[in-house]
């Protein structure tokens, strides 16, 4: 099993910046894909940013330029970047991860291991 832990959520106004992390332990792979996804209140949960093994790095169009994708190996954490942030992205972010390279990337199906979620709040 793979247990994923999100830190990094808080409130900050529109425009602010918060960097989010999420640990990974246990079960390892040699070659796996991670994404960050985020749920607003009454909608479904939605792709963000994903990055394969390979380094193939894909955004969701409403975050390009402002959210930036990374992982730091030796310490098994993914990390979101958020700038210049904007009431619209209040929601719950969860990070995910699978092995291999999922197709659809973009998809909540192709991810095995979910961490619990942490709250993003944006204020106007």
């Amino acid at each position: 099993q793979v247990q994923l832990v999100e830190s990094g959520g808080g409130l900050v106004q529109a425009g602010g910046s918060l960097r989010l992390s999420c640990a990974a332990s246990g079960r390892t792979f040699s070659i796996y894909s991670t994404a960050w996804f985020r749920q607003a209140p009454g909608k479904e949960r939605e792709f963000v940013a994903a990055m394969r093994w390979n380094g193939n790095i894909y955004y969701v169009d409403s975050v390009k330029g402002r959210f930036t994708i990374s992982r730091d190996d030796a310490k098994n954490t993914v990390y979101l970047q958020m700038n210049s942030l904007k009431p619209e992205d209040t929601a719950v972010y969860y990070c995910a991860l699978t092995p291999g390279y999922p197709a659809d990337y973009y998809y909540t199906g192709s991810y095995s291991y979910w961490g619990q979620g942490t709250q993003v709040t944006v204020s106007s």
